[in-house]
């Protein structure tokens, strides 16, 4: 790392300090949310310190590494999404462990990559609640955004979708709901696939 990366990252930290909210740090720990260091900054906090700061690649990638939950945070929102590698994507998604980070980083850059469709799939379909997590949300934001799945993809959609809704998890669970909502929204014949799919679990769309 430069001495000119370092110095940000360690000016950045410190500008945490003005924006530390006690109460929302006590209240994530309270509901077992553990960071090695958490200053409780809001996410609209950490917008604007985003865009001050801009895309910038190699700041992202060393604020990640640090196990601050406002530098993760602020990563996701600073990474340029068409210079991150597959192997990156794949290390922080190892390094995400907690519900909060995975959800920043599917909204705030995974879901602009240029492989974001096939990541979701691969992390749709994995045992690992995490990152399903964020499979599901990213598929969420390409159906709002009117990116209509081919016929394959449909299908394993469906099918993970109608997996997740039976998992013991209910952030799986709640996401995969939200995702196949948002699918049905994409027009008549994804309504009436959704609620077929959903009828074999007796559930309803919302």
């Amino acid at each position: 790392m430069s001495n000119q990366i370092q110095d940000r990252v360690k000016e950045i930290k410190q500008s945490f300090r003005q924006l530390m909210d006690g109460q929302t740090a006590q209240s994530m720990r309270d509901k077992g949310v553990e960071y090695k260091l958490n200053w409780g900054a809001s996410i609209p906090m950490l917008r604007e310190k985003a865009e001050e700061i801009g895309k910038d690649y190699d700041l992202a990638i060393e604020l990640w590494k640090t196990d601050v939950r406002e530098c993760k945070i602020l990563a996701t929102m600073i990474m340029p999404a068409e210079r991150m590698l597959l192997e990156v994507v794949d290390i922080w998604m190892e390094q995400t462990v907690s519900q909060e980070i995975a959800e920043q980083a599917a909204f705030n850059l995974y879901q602009y990559l240029p492989f974001a469709p096939e990541k979701a799939y691969q992390w749709m379909a994995s045992g690992k609640e995490l990152y399903q997590l964020c499979g599901f949300h990213i598929l969420t934001r390409l159906f709002m955004n009117r990116q209509e799945p081919n016929a394959r993809g449909i299908n394993e959609f469906l099918d993970q979708a109608l997996a997740a809704l039976q998992s013991p998890s209910l952030m799986v669970r709640k996401a995969a709901m939200q995702s196949v909502i948002r699918f049905s929204e994409l027009g008549l014949v994804y309504e009436r696939m959704a609620k077929s799919a959903l009828k074999s679990l007796n559930l309803e769309l919302f």
